[in-house]
């Protein structure tokens, strides 16, 4: 086992199974030069020169094409530099490659990843910071994949870039840099299978994405206040673990679900519906949620510390649960 970071990882999966399979192809801005905006997809020009290719700034044109490539039996990795910009590819992303299989009796696939770094980083306010998980959730045919770790962001891209099925693949561009042990040999994990971060006896924080490590440090914080939590990582959010998630529940009788994005009518929010429907009576109380306030991603680094929750966030949440 080695420790890598997330972006180490997402570029050794990228490698390996370029390796593997020479129908995967990548595309998006900037990927050649400086190995991509984020260093991701360093060393692939040097590697397949003629299957790494530099767009315009044009993201229904880059999706449209990764559509059109994926129908011709190629599996193209699309990357949008920012999430924010998926918008202006919504029709090739809902309307196109999300329905193509079911629309086509089962004739068609589209085998695209669709790589959209996310979050709140560097103070890039209001167009660069945006989430936004819920809005794929939301959309039949679509898988949507979220990795916290350098362990699962390898092995969940190795299972997206092998799918048959169009995958949108959220990276928190604040996380790149964390830290974790991936082993060397091949691997790969599966889809709708959650993880237990942490486990505990006496509430379930359910935590998306760029709320696990918050979870995970307010999980070490209430230990001083005897409190014993168990913090579950979806790691995908289509298709959704909740045999995972409700049999954490179903223990430990609470349960606080945590988000990155705004809770208004978030990825959050679904979850919290599943357990009232699944596990109300398992509850001893009612369902927490924490997620940013629902305001557009300020600039000023202070604005955004009073917008996106903190690990202090969750302990008080934990602490309304607790009674």
């Amino acid at each position: 086992m080695r420790t890598i970071g997330i972006r180490d990882a997402l570029r050794e999966a990228l490698h390996e199974e370029m390796a593997r399979d020479e129908s995967v192809f990548v595309m998006g801005e900037d990927v050649i030069a400086h190995g991509g905006p984020y260093t991701v997809t360093q060393g692939i020009a040097e590697k397949w020169p003629d299957r790494i290719f530099e767009t315009p700034i044009a993201e229904a044109g880059i999706v449209g094409l990764g559509v059109g490539a994926a129908l011709a039996g190629m599996r193209p990795v699309v990357e949008i530099m920012y999430l924010d910009f998926i918008t202006c590819a919504m029709d090739e992303v809902v309307n196109q490659a999300a329905k193509m299989r079911y629309m086509t009796g089962g004739q068609a696939s589209v085998p695209m990843v669709i790589r959209l770094p996310c979050g709140p980083a560097r103070l890039l306010a209001a167009q660069h910071s945006q989430i936004m998980e819920s809005w794929f959730m939301h959309v039949p045919g679509l898988q949507v994949v979220v990795p916290t770790t350098p362990y699962d962001a390898k092995g969940l891209m190795k299972t997206a870039i092998r799918s048959p099925d169009p995958v949108v693949f959220f990276e928190y561009k604040a996380m790149y840099v964390h830290e974790g042990s991936v082993p060397d040999d091949d691997y790969v994990i599966p889809f709708g299978v959650a993880d237990v971060k942490r486990e505990g006896e006496d509430a379930t924080v359910v935590a998306i994405g760029g709320m696990v490590p918050r979870a995970l440090e307010a999980g070490i914080a209430l230990e001083d206040e005897g409190f014993d939590i168990e913090v579950v990582d979806p790691r995908t959010l289509a298709p959704l673990d909740v045999d995972t998630i409700c049999e954490s529940v179903r223990k430990t009788g609470r349960a606080v679900v945590c988000e990155m994005d705004s809770s208004f009518a978030g990825s959050g929010a679904e979850i919290a519906a599943m357990l009232a429907e699944k596990c109300f009576h398992d509850l001893r109380a009612p369902i927490v949620r924490v997620g940013s306030e629902h305001v557009p991603m300020p600039f000023a680094e202070e604005l955004v510390n009073l917008t996106v929750p903190d690990s202090d966030a969750i302990c008080a949440a934990v602490r309304r649960v607790m009674g």
